[in-house]
């Protein structure tokens, strides 16, 4: 789901162009929702960044709302990117509805008015944010606004393979991964790596550091808004383990071995063919197992935590899709009615998460008893009501000060940062710059 690689600095750069644009076009902005009782219809489009299996679940869906508003034409467009869709919004071309991969386009797209402000329609309606995650609903609004709803949510834990971890437990603590990444990891006469216990490399799959941030209760930002990676300890803290158990494979070592492994979302995934024994990934991994490796016997349980934080085990990270009404929108009322429905609608909610096997976003779907959960799947909406899970807070620029980030590290885990504490005070200065740039 939110899993597609970030496009979002491209949706950034369109969606300023949207608020340029709609400084001087005719009139002063969207027209006002319509008055409560009124009927939409009439054409809508959606785009969204489903293909193959998952677009015929959310088309199925789609039909189900069409059946129930016959009055409204709705067209599904599909394999459709971030990128795509911030350069047609640019253009005032786009659809009236975006789903997007990724809420770090939330802060870009409800300040410049990309997507259009929600909270309209939200009161005329009465919908009920309550009903919605606080952690869910901080993802989907920016100062204040709230441009965007939730559709569906990503929380991400760890799978392990049954078979290679044999009657050990999956690991709770960052000395326990260790001790089982050393344990399960095999290699091969001449030194290279064959079945890797666990991958630290960061960039590798789903590793990043914001899978790690919560259980360590590191923090992006600082109440000012500056960026907090090198005054906050908990990212120094896990740099240092991280470095430490790549530098026990060797660095050179690791890079070979992943260069030889399938694609993420391929069936030749590592996991899923049994080269790495655990691995950290959403809770759609479930679906693509069930997919691409139906006889793979697995576990899920939540990312380890430091030792010294062992109480915020349970905890992790949050993220989601998040769709919203564009500027560009010529039938706004219909546009709502798809949004309203395809967020808070029990039933499609419930169909979604089971077709897509992500995490639903309202209580009521969560205590749906038509949701298919099993023990794999508890893990996480676990995760997603854990009182320290968190997910990335939104900034003017989406998600550069996390891609700053995440490139930085590839040089510090190669062993070329000298003074991890220097590189992580320069690295703020660098993001600094940018946000202030863009803000």
């Amino acid at each position: 789901m939110s899993r597609r690689r970030r496009l979002v600095v491209t949706f950034v750069a369109a969606a300023t162009a949207v608020a340029v644009a709609g400084c001087t076009a005719a009139g002063s902005g969207p027209a006002a929702p319509a008055a409560p009782g009124t009927k939409a219809g009439g054409p809508v489009e959606i785009w969204n960044f489903y293909t193959d299996r998952e677009a015929q679940v959310f088309e199925s869906v789609v039909k189900d709302f069409q059946a129930a508003h016959p009055e409204i034409q709705v067209t599904v467009k599909g394999g459709q990117d971030d990128e795509q869709m911030g350069r047609a919004v640019s253009a005032g071309e786009g659809p009236d509805v975006g789903l997007s991969y990724d809420t770090l386009v939330v802060g870009n797209s409800c300040r410049t008015g990309a997507f259009r402000d929600l909270a309209p329609y939200i009161q005329r309606d009465g919908v009920d944010l309550n009903k919605i995650p606080a952690t869910v609903r901080a993802y989907t609004e920016f100062e204040g606004k709230r441009c965007a709803m939730p559709a569906l949510t990503d929380t991400y834990g760890l799978y392990y393979n049954k078979a290679l971890l044999g009657d050990r437990k999956p690991p709770k603590t960052w000395s326990e991964l260790t001790q089982l990444t050393k344990d399960l990891t095999k290699f091969a006469p001449n030194g290279d790596i064959e079945v890797a216990g666990f991958v630290p490399l960061l960039g590798f799959y789903e590793n990043q550091p914001s899978r790690f941030g919560p259980g360590v209760e590191a923090k992006w930002l600082e109440p000012d808004g500056t960026s907090a990676l090198g005054s906050d300890p908990g990212w120094a803290q896990f740099l240092t383990w991280q470095k430490q158990l790549v530098d026990w494979y060797g660095y050179d070592k690791l890079q070979k071995f992943v260069a030889g492994l399938g694609q993420e979302y391929s069936a030749d995934n590592a996991f899923q063919t049994g080269k790495v024994a655990i691995n950290i990934d959403g809770e759609y991994r479930i679906a693509f197992l069930k997919d691409q490796a139906p006889n793979l016997q697995f576990g899920t349980a939540p990312v380890p935590v430091p030792d010294d934080k062992a109480a915020n085990y349970g905890a992790g990270f949050i993220t989601g899709n998040i769709i919203g009404i564009t500027r560009s929108s010529k039938n706004p009322e219909a546009a709502w009615e798809l949004v309203k429905y395809l967020t808070t609608d029990t039933g499609a909610l419930v169909k979604l998460s089971n077709g897509l096997r992500n995490v639903p976003t309202t209580t009521d779907a969560l205590a749906s008893p038509d949701l298919q959960v099993g023990p794999e799947f508890q893990t996480f909406i676990d995760i997603l009501r854990h009182p320290k899970s968190s997910s990335t807070p939104a900034t003017a620029n989406g998600n550069a000060y996390i891609t700053a980030f995440t490139d930085w590290a590839q040089t510090w885990q190669s062993g070329k940062v000298a003074d991890l504490g220097a590189g992580l005070k320069e690295l703020d200065g660098q993001i600094d710059a940018a946000l202030k740039l863009n803000g």
